[in-house]
C-alpha cells in the first residue's frame, strides 16, 4: 500500500525582493516546506493574512515603511499563534532581541546554509525557538561597539525609544523625560527596562554608550 504524501508546511515570505521568495521555494522543493505567498511590505503581509493563512511567516527585518519589527508586533497581536521567524542579514543585538520580544520564535541569517535554515524552520515548527549561531553569538556577547553611523532611517528601535535614549544620554531624569515627551514617569521607567533588555545592557551607562556610539548625541 502506497503511503499518503506528507502534507507540506506552508510559508509566506515577507521580503522586499521577490527573488528571495523564488529562491527559497527552489531550495525547499525537496523538503516538507513550501512557499505559498510573497509580500513586499508589512501592509501586504497584514492584508494577505486577513483572508489567508500559512503555517510559518518568514519575516525580513528591513522592510520599508513598516519594518519587520513593527509588522511582527502587529501580526503577533492579531494572530498570537502564528509562527514567525526573522530572516535577515543584520546581526546587531537590538534587531535580534526586538524581533524576539515582538513575537518571533527564531532568527535566521540570510547567509546561513540550507541545513542551518532547515534546522531553524523545523525547530520552530516543533514548538521551540531557534537562533542561528551568529545570532546567538551576538546575544551572548551583548551590546558591543560599532563604528557604523546610524544617521537617517533606522529600524532597530522605535522613534520614541531612540528619543528616550538620547535624553538619557543627555542626563535627563525620568521626570524631565516624562514631562518633555508628555508621558508618565512609570512609562519612562518601563521604556528604560525594555531598552536595557533589547540591548542587553545592565545600566543607564550602557544606554548612554549606545547613543554615543551611534552618534545620536
Amino acid at each position: 500500500m502506497t503511503p499518503e504524501p506528507q502534507e507540506l508546511i506552508t510559508i509566506i515570505v515577507a521580503d522586499e525582493l521577490e527573488l528571495v521568495a523564488t529562491g527559497l521555494n527552489e531550495l525547499l522543493k525537496d523538503s516538507e516546506f513550501e512557499v505559498i505567498a510573497f509580500a513586499q511590505t508589512g501592509k501586504e503581509v497584514l492584508t494577505w493574512m486577513e483572508r489567508n493563512s500559512a503555517d510559518l511567516l518568514l519575516m525580513d527585518v528591513s522592510l520599508k515603511k513598516m519594518d519587520g519589527i513593527d509588522t511582527t508586533r502587529e501580526v503577533h497581536k492579531l494572530y498570537p499563534k502564528q509562527k514567525i521567524i526573522a530572516h535577515s542579514r543584520l546581526t546587531e543585538i537590538e534587531y535580534i532581541n526586538s524581533m524576539l520580544i515582538e513575537g518571533a520564535s527564531g532568527y535566521i541569517l540570510k547567509d546561513d546554509g540550507l541545513d542551518e535554515f532547515l534546522t531553524g524552520l523545523r525547530k520552530v515548527m516543533n514548538g521551540g525557538t531557534y537562533l542561528s549561531p551568529k545570532a546567538q553569538e551576538s546575544v551572548d556577547q551583548g551590546y558591543s561597539y560599532t563604528d557604523k553611523s546610524m544617521d537617517g532611517e533606522y529600524i532597530g528601535l522605535s522613534k520614541r525609544e531612540r528619543e528616550i535614549i538620547k535624553l538619557i544620554a543627555l542626563e535627563k531624569t525620568n521626570k524631565e523625560i516624562a514631562d518633555q515627551m508628555f508621558l508618565s514617569i512609570e512609562t519612562i521607567r518601563t521604556y528604560r527596562k525594555s531598552l536595557m533588555t533589547k540591548l542587553n545592557v545592565k545600566s543607564a551607562a550602557g544606554l548612554v554608550k549606545y547613543a554615543v556610539d551611534r552618534r545620536w548625541v
